[in-house]
C-alpha cells in the first residue's frame, strides 16, 4: 500500500511541473502587452498582472526577468 501511495505522489508532482511549464508560455499578445505596460508602468507586476486574466505578478515578473534582464 505505501508503495502505491508513493507512486500517486510522484504523478502528482510530475503533472504540476507540466502545468508549471505550460503557465509560463506566453502568447504573443501577452508579451507586447507586458512590453507596453512595463514601459508606462515599469516594475508594477501587479498592476500589469491585472491586465492580463490568468497571469500572475509572479509569473510575469520571472517571464520579464528572465528574457530581458542583462547580468552586468
Amino acid at each position: 500500500m505505501a508503495d502505491h501511495s508513493e507512486d500517486v505522489m510522484e504523478e502528482d508532482s510530475r503533472d504540476e511541473s507540466s502545468q508549471d511549464s505550460k503557465m509560463e508560455e506566453f502568447t504573443e499578445d501577452e508579451v507586447t502587452l507586458i512590453a507596453r505596460m512595463f514601459s508606462l508602468l515599469g516594475e508594477r507586476w501587479t498592476l500589469i498582472a491585472g491586465r492580463i486574466p490568468g497571469r500572475t505578478a509572479e509569473e510575469i515578473e520571472k517571464y520579464w526577468t528572465s528574457r530581458y534582464t542583462t547580468s552586468e
